[in-house]
């Protein structure tokens, strides 16, 4: 029996297993659940610091099973949720389960980097620009 599946399930499956493998490398991670919980965790913080527009704009610009990632439990009433540095950090840090230290900042920075490296530069710019000072320069 011929295989039914629509490619386009197996594509995002192949990208979002590339993207938590560059993840897991940055990170020296020893799972893979390790990345994906670093990953879910930085989406979902930086999902809730921004506008419905912007969130659906940076949304737009991922394979669907990580835009289902990102957009997992969100509440578009809530949003955007005012953070400075150290909320956006702390809020990272308990969505990745992991404690707030230095181990912390370098998985959140990890996180940030797969991330601008996977969406238009432009569109990452955009994402920079909707944060205040202070968030900007932590994930940069």
């Amino acid at each position: 029996m011929p295989d039914r599946r629509p490619a386009a399930i197996d594509t995002t499956v192949q990208k979002t297993y590339g993207w938590l493998r560059e993840l897991e490398t940055e990170l020296g991670a020893h799972s893979r659940a390790e990345a994906y919980d670093v990953l879910r965790g930085f989406l979902h913080t930086l999902r809730d610091r921004l506008t419905v527009d912007q969130a659906a704009h940076l949304g737009a610009q991922l394979p669907m099973l990580v835009r289902g990632l990102f957009y997992e439990g969100w509440d578009p009433s809530r949003v955007p949720k005012k953070m400075k540095e150290t909320e956006f950090f702390e809020t990272f840090a308990r969505a990745s389960g992991h404690p707030a230290d230095t181990q912390s900042r370098e998985a959140l920075q990890a996180a940030a980097h797969l991330l601008s490296t996977h969406v238009e530069p432009g569109e990452w710019l955009n994402v920079l620009n909707a944060l205040p000072h202070d968030v900007r320069a932590l994930l940069e």
